[in-house]
């Protein structure tokens, strides 16, 4: 018979395995992104989370194995959020906008992985082992095809820009990032809640700023009625 006691136990083990782990990827994320992958070390990021470099190395195997988990985590929530967007409508020129406002409203919900995503957007940024990484493969696959469908309806309704679709959503995704290197909330802040605090500050400006995007959106790929 099952020890209620041991299951407990064994329940809070795990609790607090998961979230040692989730402090630790907080930790690189902010590490990696304010240093970049070359220049931070797990020393770094272990001192900020007020572990012991072996205790890194009790949940990840080195520091590629760190960096591409947090990329993959990140990755995890960006997926759903990217098709909730786009579930949202059943309009394709909304759906762009959508996940214009999604993406932009992510980044900023997490500066650090922003500015981590900005410092290695491109495989070459990346080390051999993270660039060759399957799983962060597929999910840049998905995210495209996500971004090409939305272009692949829009063609199809006329109400969309002619082209290649994944061509397109690579552009589109060219201008977003773009958004993101110029967004002084993303920029500027230390964290989520900085964010926020930055948003709320510079609300003008930045419906402005988010506005000028949108309508460079229209602009560059909604076909004019």
């Amino acid at each position: 018979m099952e020890d209620p006691a041991a299951s407990r136990r064994a329940e809070r083990r795990l609790q607090q395995q998961e979230l040692s782990r989730t402090q630790l990827l907080d930790a690189a994320e902010e590490v990696f992104g304010t240093k970049g992958y070359h220049e931070a070390t797990l020393k770094e990021v272990a001192e900020l989370a007020e572990f012991s470099v072996g205790s890194v190395y009790s949940f990840f195997a080195n520091k590629d194995d760190l960096f591409l988990s947090v990329l993959l985590r990140r990755g995890a929530q960006f997926l759903p959020g990217m098709a909730e967007a786009v579930a949202s409508s059943a309009d394709p020129v909304e759906q762009l906008h959508a996940l214009v406002a999604f993406e932009v409203g992510f980044f900023r919900a997490h500066p650090h992985f922003a500015r981590l995503y900005l410092r290695t957007s491109a495989p070459a940024m990346m080390p051999a082992e993270v660039a060759d990484s399957a799983e962060l493969a597929a999910n840049t696959a998905e995210a495209m095809a996500i971004h090409a469908g939305v272009f692949e309806r829009g063609q199809a309704a006329g109400v969309l820009r002619d082209g290649s679709p994944r061509a397109l959503a690579r552009l589109l995704s060219g201008v977003v990032v773009a958004f993101q290197a110029a967004d002084p909330v993303v920029q500027s802040a230390t964290d989520a809640a900085d964010a926020a605090d930055a948003t709320d500050a510079t609300e003008d400006a930045d419906a402005l700023s988010l506005e000028q995007l949108h309508d460079l959106v229209t602009d560059a790929f909604v076909v004019r009625s």
